[in-house]
Formats: C-alpha cells, sequence, structure tokens
C-alpha cells in the first residue's frame, strides 16, 4: 500500500513550575532538579514524594511530566491519570503536555513511513516500519481519541506485512469513529486475510485453512454490509461488498440484496454499479453489461462503472470465442461482437490512465482479435512501456 502520510504542525511546550511555597522538601528539589535538566535526581525525588504522600496530585503530575521526558510514555500517562483521580488542578498542564508527546510521536510515526515508501532495501523498508508502529503506537496511547493515529498505525502494520495487528487496529478505528473510511479499511482487511488462507488451502489443501477463508470473508461481508446501511451512496463500500458476497459465496443473496435496490430506484448508479459487477463475477454477462451501462450512462464520469463494463464486454467475448474453438465452429465470428462493443470503453479508459500498463495489454489483445494489427502492436509497445 504505497503511500504518503502528512504530518502536523509541530506542538511547542513550556514547562512552567508552580510556586514553592506550601511545597514538601521532596518537591521543592524536584522542581529545581527538572529545571537544572536533572531528570535522574528528579524522579528519585517525585518517588519519594508519592511514596511518603499518596495523594500528591502534584508529585504525579510531576513524576509523569518526567517520564515523559525521559520517553517513558505508558509511566508518564500512569502518573497522570493518578494525579487526576485526586484533583483536576493539574489538568491543564497534562492535557497540553499530552498533546505535545503525542504531536512529536505522530510526527515522527509520518516520517518514518514516508521513509520507508522511499526505502532502497527491504531490509531499511522494515526498520523505517517498525519506528513508525512504534511511534504510532505511542501516540495512540497518548490521544486515544486520535482517529488519525489509528488509520496511520493500521497502514504502517499493513505495510509492514503484520495482517493482524492492522485488522485489530482497524477494528479499534471503526468502534471509535464509525467513518467510512473505517468501513472500507476493515472490510478490505478482512477479504485479504480471507484470501490469504483460500491461497494457503489451495497450496496445501488444508480443510482447517478453508473454514478460516471463509469466516473471514463473511466478516468482510457482515461489516460491509454494516457500513452500506450507513454509507448507502459510498461507491467503494459497495464494490467491496459485492466482492466480499462473491467470495464468501453468496452471489445469490447478493443479487437479490442489489436487485431490489435496482428495482426501488432505478436511477441510483451506485445500485446499478454495484448489481451489475455482481452478474459480472457471476458470468452473467449479458445483464452485467446492461446495468454496468446504465451506471455508467447516469455518470459518464464514474471511471469504476467504465472499467467493469470494458472488462464485461472482454470476458463475454472471450466467453463466446472459447465456446467457438471447443465446438470447432471457426465461421462463428459472434464474439468480435462483443470485443468491437468493448473497444470504445478501453480506449476511453487509457485515455484517463494512459499509464495502465496492464489496461494496454488488454487493449492489444482485443485490436489483435479483430485485426487491428498496427493498433495492437502499438497497444503492446505501451504495455511493455507502463508495466
Amino acid at each position: 500500500m504505497k503511500r504518503v502520510l502528512s504530518s502536523l504542525v509541530l506542538l511547542a511546550m513550556l514547562f512552567g513550575l508552580v510556586a514553592f511555597q506550601c511545597s514538601s522538601t521532596e518537591l521543592t528539589s524536584a522542581k529545581l532538579y527538572i529545571q537544572q535538566k536533572n531528570l535522574k535526581k528528579a524522579k528519585e525525588a517525585l518517588l519519594k514524594e508519592v511514596k511518603k504522600n499518596p495523594k500528591s496530585d502534584e508529585g504525579y503530575y510531576l513524576l509523569g511530566f518526567v517520564l515523559g521526558e525521559e520517553g517513558d510514555y505508558q509511566g508518564m500517562v500512569e502518573n497522570y491519570n493518578k494525579s487526576l483521580s485526586i484533583s483536576k488542578k493539574f489538568e491543564k498542564k497534562i492535557n497540553e503536555s499530552k498533546l505535545y508527546h503525542w504531536a512529536n510521536a505522530f510526527n515522527k510515526g509520518v516520517n518514518y513511513f514516508n521513509q520507508s515508501v522511499k526505502a532502497a532495501t527491504p531490509d531499511s523498508m522494515k526498520d523505517m516500519l517498525s519506528r513508525s508502529i512504534e511511534q504510532f503506537e505511542r501516540a495512540v496511547l497518548l490521544e486515544p481519541d486520535s482517529l488519525d493515529s489509528y488509520l496511520n498505525l493500521a497502514y504502517a502494520y499493513i505495510n509492514y506485512g503484520d495482517m493482524d495487528s492492522a485488522i485489530k487496529t482497524a477494528e479499534k478505528l471503526k468502534d471509535k469513529s464509525g467513518s467510512a473510511k473505517s468501513y472500507k479499511l476493515l472490510g478490505d482487511l478482512y477479504s485479504r486475510k480471507g484470501a490469504e488462507f483460500k491461497n494457503k488451502f489451495e497450496t496445501e489443501g488444508n480443510k482447517a485453512d478453508s473454514v478460516k477463508a471463509m469466516e473471514y470473508f463473511n466478516k468482510a461481508v457482515s461489516v460491509l454490509e454494516e457500513g452500506r446501511k450507513k454509507y448507502p451512496e459510498d461507491p467503494d463500500i459497495l464494490l467491496q461488498l459485492s466482492n466480499a458476497y462473491i467470495a464468501a459465496k453468496k452471489i445469490d443473496v447478493a443479487k437479490d440484496a442489489f436487485k431490489a435496490g435496482v428495482e426501488k430506484e432505478p436511477n441510483n448508479k451506485f445500485y446499478r454499479f454495484g448489481y451489475g459487477t455482481l452478474l459480472l463475477g457471476a458470468n452473467e454477462f449479458e445483464e452485467a453489461t446492461k446495468q454496468l451501462e446504465k451506471a455508467y450512462q447516469l455518470d459518464p464520469n464514474d471511471e469504476r462503472a467504465l472499467y467493469n463494463l470494458a472488462i464485461a464486454y472482454v470476458k463475454w467475448g472471450a466467453k463466446l470465442q472459447e465456446k467457438a474453438a471447443q465446438e470447432e465452429k471457426e465461421d462463428d465470428t459472434g464474439y468480435k461482437e462483443k470485443f468491437q462493443k468493448a473497444l470504445p470503453y478501453l480506449e476511453k479508459y487509457v485515455e484517463l490512465h494512459p499509464d495502465d500498463g496492464v489496461v494496454w495489454d488488454l487493449l492489444g489483445r482485443v485490436y489483435a482479435n479483430l485485426g487491428m494489427l498496427d493498433k495492437s502492436e502499438e497497444a503492446f509497445k505501451k504495455a511493455d512501456q507502463y508495466k
């Protein structure tokens, strides 16, 4: 998942000492040590203070501050929470301190992530991602309500290859935010995990892997159905849901759901697109092309509908071509009609995405089947250039 994350504006934090009056000897000493940046001595004095006075809200606050300066963020948060459980006297300073350290951790996480994208070797990429994960985990600890921290942590785990941790992080993000982005991310991760187990089953033949694959595909269906209810017009959720239905072998259920949507709202491009995509996955090409053409007519700027419509005609033509070959009907060239219908959609797509080598290759094959050899050769050159 190649992407570049954005940093925050770095916050500045000033440590303001409260007056020394009425302070214990340990607190007074600790404040002086902090001013002198002698954190070791300050911590020793503060540990004595909180042991001697378990209700010292200021002692726990200062101890949290010192631990934060040392990089012990878990200890910092624990002591800040102890201070706040005693009184709210230092709440403003605690919030400012946590926000400062959160911004530092978040920005470092972003920088390490972006360095990993540019890394020259797999080892250096892994190293940068490991550091990024560490910083985003700190950011989550410091500001548990920061949704961007969870999102970036999930991306870092994905790039690192730790899908289980990515899923756990995405689950927390979905529960906290309920955003469309969180549903799409979690649905995608469940589908990826299901595909991993499916590939493993197909390679090794262990039935337990097949069961696991279906478990994750069904999780994808469940979370994306929930997302569709909240965001019925989000095309990405609909597309992912249709793919998840296919993977979970629930095509009939999916078709009924999307067909009902089309019948209820015939001019809803999202339902048309989702229904057409499902039918394409089920190799029901005639009805698939009808739905996808309608979706494209409703929105000629919808590149997903454009692409899937082209693919539907190509697959339909290939199916007819294969059937003719099997039946040894050399004079049956009906498949060319479907390739011809695919042509303007493919050409339009490469106009919009001139560096898509895969589609150039597909276009070259269609040209070749239609006897357009010069254009075919040119398309294959483009495919080689951009692959």
